[in-house]
Protein backbone atom coordinates (compact mmCIF):
# COMPACT_ATOMS: atom_id res chain seq x y z
CA UNK A 1 0.00 0.00 0.00
CA UNK A 2 1.35 3.41 -0.91
CA UNK A 3 0.49 7.04 -0.56
CA UNK A 4 -0.88 9.15 -3.37
CA UNK A 5 -0.61 12.94 -3.36
CA UNK A 6 -3.75 14.53 -4.75
CA UNK A 7 -4.91 18.09 -5.06
CA UNK A 8 -6.75 19.47 -2.02
CA UNK A 9 -9.79 20.31 -4.14
CA UNK A 10 -10.00 16.76 -5.50
CA UNK A 11 -9.64 15.40 -1.96
CA UNK A 12 -12.55 17.58 -0.87
CA UNK A 13 -14.64 16.33 -3.81
CA UNK A 14 -13.85 12.74 -2.80
CA UNK A 15 -14.83 13.52 0.80
CA UNK A 16 -18.18 14.97 -0.26
CA UNK A 17 -18.87 12.15 -2.72
CA UNK A 18 -17.92 9.53 -0.14
CA UNK A 19 -20.55 10.90 2.23
CA UNK A 20 -23.27 10.63 -0.38
CA UNK A 21 -22.15 7.17 -1.51
CA UNK A 22 -21.65 5.83 2.05
CA UNK A 23 -18.00 5.03 1.39
CA UNK A 24 -14.79 6.03 3.12
CA UNK A 25 -12.73 8.68 1.34
CA UNK A 26 -10.20 5.99 0.41
CA UNK A 27 -12.93 3.70 -0.95
CA UNK A 28 -14.35 6.58 -3.00
CA UNK A 29 -10.93 7.37 -4.47
CA UNK A 30 -10.35 3.67 -5.25
CA UNK A 31 -13.76 3.48 -6.94
CA UNK A 32 -13.01 6.51 -9.12
CA UNK A 33 -9.60 5.08 -10.02
CA UNK A 34 -11.02 1.68 -10.94
CA UNK A 35 -13.81 3.16 -13.06
CA UNK A 36 -11.32 5.48 -14.76
CA UNK A 37 -8.94 2.62 -15.47
CA UNK A 38 -11.75 0.52 -16.93
CA UNK A 39 -13.01 3.49 -19.01
CA UNK A 40 -9.53 4.01 -20.48
CA UNK A 41 -9.24 0.30 -21.28
CA UNK A 42 -12.75 0.19 -22.78
CA UNK A 43 -13.34 3.59 -24.43
CA UNK A 44 -16.49 2.50 -26.26
CA UNK A 45 -18.33 1.51 -23.07
CA UNK A 46 -20.54 3.90 -21.14
CA UNK A 47 -20.31 4.28 -17.37
CA UNK A 48 -23.47 2.15 -17.03
CA UNK A 49 -21.97 -0.55 -19.25
CA UNK A 50 -18.83 -0.61 -17.10
CA UNK A 51 -20.86 -0.91 -13.89
CA UNK A 52 -23.02 -3.70 -15.39
CA UNK A 53 -19.87 -5.52 -16.52
CA UNK A 54 -18.36 -5.29 -13.03
CA UNK A 55 -21.59 -6.40 -11.34
CA UNK A 56 -21.79 -9.36 -13.70
CA UNK A 57 -18.16 -10.29 -13.04
CA UNK A 58 -18.88 -10.22 -9.31
CA UNK A 59 -22.05 -12.28 -9.88
CA UNK A 60 -24.21 -9.61 -8.27
CA UNK A 61 -27.83 -9.87 -9.27
CA UNK A 62 -29.44 -6.53 -9.92
CA UNK A 63 -32.98 -5.34 -10.28
CA UNK A 64 -33.96 -4.07 -13.72
CA UNK A 65 -35.67 -0.82 -12.78
CA UNK A 66 -37.05 -0.40 -16.30
CA UNK A 67 -39.04 -3.61 -15.87
CA UNK A 68 -40.28 -2.74 -12.39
Amino acid sequence: MGLIKIDDELHEEARRASTVMCRSINAQAEYWMKIGQLAEANPTLSFNDIVKMQLGAARVSRVDLAAA
